[in-house]
């Protein structure tokens, strides 16, 4: 468990706070269980290859009762980083870079937007930029609300602003798996399952048009069943997207997915989606259900 080392601005009494881990990390805490830590400094791990150090992602992330969710630099996918957003194809006109691999191109963070912590919620929202070098090639803007802890489960919203500094910009997935864009990370553990709105999948997926989907295990470290689930926005392009999913443990949405797609300088993308952590194993119809919640809260909130 991470314990934050002092306090920071925007946080009440009681209810949710944020507190500094060290200079690289920012952790938040319902009560005294932690919620997730936002690295927004260079994380480098000791004996992996410069060029794989990493900013701008969530680990850990935590279930209701603490367990570690997510894994960074895992020895089969060492640029796997927790809850993060990449694609393995960037063109900058007709430079191609590999922002998944961390070639060429790089997140960093740039500056706090908002931090705010209260009994109700949650809300963090950072300016990062997507650099070559020293051009700044992508504003990026992410912004989340987390919800209290209510029953059995928690709710993450994030979205996502991205705009084209230097064009036209390309993103393409992987030829054949479709992964690129928000992707989870899973730590270890056995007891794998994987659901769909059809249900429980015993393959792994590439390539599959989904809304959302879940993955729930039995965690190493813990020896507790717990997971979650990635819900995809109505409104998010290309509606429902493709995905790559994996019982290794990661759920990789694949937007644009294998066909490229193109945006002009000054245009911008928005994405948004729920990270929905649940304790235990549920059903293709509670996930559902929570699905359907989502989505009227979308639609009230217009």
């Amino acid at each position: 468990m991470i314990w934050a080392t002092a306090p920071v601005p925007g946080q009440t009494q009681g209810g949710f706070r944020f507190g500094s881990v060290n200079e690289t990390s920012l952790g938040l805490w319902e009560e005294e269980r932690p919620v997730l830590v936002y690295n927004h400094g260079v994380i480098r791990r000791p004996g992996v290859a410069e060029h794989l150090a990493r900013s701008t992602y969530v680990h850990p992330l935590y279930g209701l009762d603490g367990e570690v969710l997510t894994d960074d630099f895992p020895s089969d996918h060492l640029h796997h980083r927790g809850l993060f957003w990449a694609w393995p194809h960037v063109r900058i006109g007709e430079a191609h870079y590999d922002l998944w691999l961390l070639r060429g191109i790089r997140q960093q963070f740039e500056r706090w937007i908002r931090r705010e912590a209260t009994k109700e919620g949650a809300r963090l929202e950072v300016e990062n930029g997507w650099y070559v070098g020293a051009d700044k090639v992508v504003a990026e803007e992410v912004r989340f609300h987390v919800h209290p802890a209510r029953g059995d489960a928690r709710a993450v919203d994030v979205a996502f602003t991205w705009t084209v500094r230097k064009g036209p910009l390309t993103l393409q997935g992987a030829e054949g798996k479709s992964y690129g864009g928000l992707t989870l990370r899973f730590a270890p553990g056995t007891n794998t399952t994987i659901t769909i709105p059809a249900g429980r999948i015993s393959d792994d997926l590439p390539m599959t048009h989904l809304p959302w989907a879940d993955l729930t295990r039995l965690w190493e470290a813990t020896r507790q069943t717990s997971g979650a689930a990635i819900f995809v926005a109505p409104d998010h392009p290309d509606y429902p997207p493709q995905w790559l999913l994996r019982h290794y443990g990661v759920l990789c949405l694949g937007w644009p997915g294998v066909q490229a797609a193109t945006f002009a300088e000054g245009q911008t993308i928005r994405a948004r989606y729920r990270i929905w952590i649940h304790r235990g194993a549920v059903s293709a119809d509670r996930l559902r259900r929570a699905y359907e919640e989502y989505c009227r809260e979308l639609s009230v909130s217009r």
